[in-house]
Formats: C-alpha cells, structure tokens, sequence
C-alpha cells in the first residue's frame, strides 16, 4: 500500500532550510493497522503529509498503491485525496463545522463530490458508535464524540488508506481506549490500512507494528508477537492474564544495507562516529574503534 524509498523533505526560506526527512524508507502492506511514533521533529507528521497529498516531497519515491506521490498532477492529486485517503486530524476545529449536526459534516464531503449517500453516512455513524446522537450538533457532543464524528467523515469516500494525526492526544484513557477499538474493528471488517502519527508510547500494544522515526529516518520497528506463537501478527491468545502479546524491536535494514543502530545502545559503547564489525558466521559485532595507535 505505501513505498517509501530515499523519501527527502526540505523547507526552505529566503535565510533557512530544514530537512524535515533525510532518506526514510518505508514500506506498508494492505491491511496493516500500525502506528509512527518519534519526538517533536523527528519528521512524522511531514511524512504523514505527504502520504495524505497535504505536502508534495522534495526527492525520494513515495508510491501509495498506484499513485507517485512525487510525480502526480495537480489533477491526479485531487482525485487521489478523493478516492484513495482519509485523513483524521487531532484538531477537531479542523474535522468538523460547527453548525451543522453529526449527520451533516459526514455528508458534506459527500456533497462537494457530488455523491451523497445518506444511508451510508448513516452507518458510518452507527460504526463509530453514534447512532443516537447523529442528529446532534457539535456544542452538544464530548471531545470524544467529535472525533468520533471526524472518524466517520474520513470513511465518507470509501478510502483505501486511512492516515490519523494524534487521534487520541486530546481524550481521556477510556475515549482513547474507544477509538482505538473502532479502528481495530475497521482494519478487521473492512480491511482498509490505517497508519496513526502518535506521541502516545501505549498505543504501541495496540497496533501490529509500531516504526519509530529519528532525524528524518525510520530507526527502529516493532511487531506484534504471541510469546505462544512463532508467528509474527499471530491473533493474541487468552489466559488467565488477559490477552499476552509482545512486540519484538528490529533494527531496520534499507534496500543498500544501511541500519540505524538505536542511540542508546550506541551510546553505551562510547561509539560516536565510527565503529568496528565483525562477522563470525552466525552474528554481527559492532564495537568501539581500536585504538590505531595498539
């Protein structure tokens, strides 16, 4: 579904430029439910816009399913965030119109299309669980209502990828909780690819795949394992604990052989610019220079 490859983003202006994304390489397969996770500019949300058709690179390839995000027409870039992507941000100011009710902004995307469909508004509304309040206005539903709301108005076009920016950064632990449970239904029942943008480290156990972004690059992945399976994105089996699964930490390896070891292990090696590798026949050993001078 997504193909980052060598992914460059620069901002310039007439006294700075910034190099939002260095290289990222990334890959998504249909039907992933799987989250970005990184610090204040790490170059997440940049990446997030781009594969929403919010912000066009500057080098790199970028493909979601047939569209090159880098070469599309301005056109092309129209019909794409028309019928490809959903988009769901953690504003909801920016989701939703304020007079008009539940009903009303999940058609009105529809409307400007020109392909209203008020039954299937409707049961998007019954997805996320608003079925008796879709006649309400704005002012009378909880923050955790409203992006609910926003939900619902990003499926409005039947989109094949849907891309949520901080869905859950302005509700409480059980809204979040919510949310997250929709998008789980969704992935499952409809089989659309969902990437969420998070700050939130707890979403990590409730996605298959978690890809943390460092300067720009994807450093590290982390995928759902049964620690009672060998399989990776095995369904969780039930104990008397609750549902056990782990996620395994990878370092990620690009297309030339380039890894991104994490810095805190770096750093526990006293390994700054430069280290020595060593192959053994079984593993790799990665250590601190030898002094020159032994």
């Amino acid at each position: 579904m997504i193909d980052c490859e060598g992914l460059v983003k620069i901002y310039k202006t007439d006294d700075l430029e910034v190099v939002a994304l260095q290289g990222l390489n990334l890959k998504v397969n249909p039907g992933e439910l799987m989250a970005i996770i990184g610090n204040s500019g790490s170059g997440k949300s940049t990446l997030l816009n781009i594969l929403g058709g919010l912000d066009h690179p500057s080098a790199g390839q970028v493909r979601v399913g047939p569209w090159d995000l880098l070469k599309i027409t301005p056109d092309d870039l129209v019909k794409y965030k028309r019928e490809t992507v959903g988009f769901i941000w953690q504003n909801n100011a920016r989701n939703l119109l304020p007079y008009l009710t539940a009903l009303e902004n999940v058609e009105m995307p529809m409307m400007l299309s020109g392909k209203v469909d008020r039954a299937y508004a409707k049961q998007l509304l019954e997805w996320v669980g608003l079925k008796e309040r879709m006649n309400n206005k704005l002012h009378q539903l909880s923050g955790g209502e409203q992006q609910r709301v926003a939900i619902a108005i990003s499926l409005c076009n039947r989109p094949q990828l849907l891309l949520a920016d901080e869905p859950t950064g302005s509700v409480d632990t059980a809204t979040s909780d919510l949310i997250m449970n929709i998008f789980r239904k969704l992935n499952r029942e409809i089989g659309i690819t969902i990437v969420i943008v998070t700050h939130d480290l707890s979403l990590a156990g409730k996605v298959d795949r978690v890809v943390a972004i460092r300067d720009g690059l994807t450093s590290t992945e982390f995928i759902k394992r049964n620690p009672n399976m060998n399989t990776v994105g095995g369904e969780e089996e039930h104990s008397g604990k609750g549902l056990q699964a782990v996620h395994e930490a990878y370092v990620v390896v690009d297309r030339v052989g380039r890894l991104q070891v994490p810095k805190e292990y770096l750093t526990t090696l006293g390994i700054t610019d430069k280290a020595t590798m060593e192959f053994d026949g079984e593993r790799i050993v990665i250590s601190p220079p030898k002094s020159l001078g032994g």
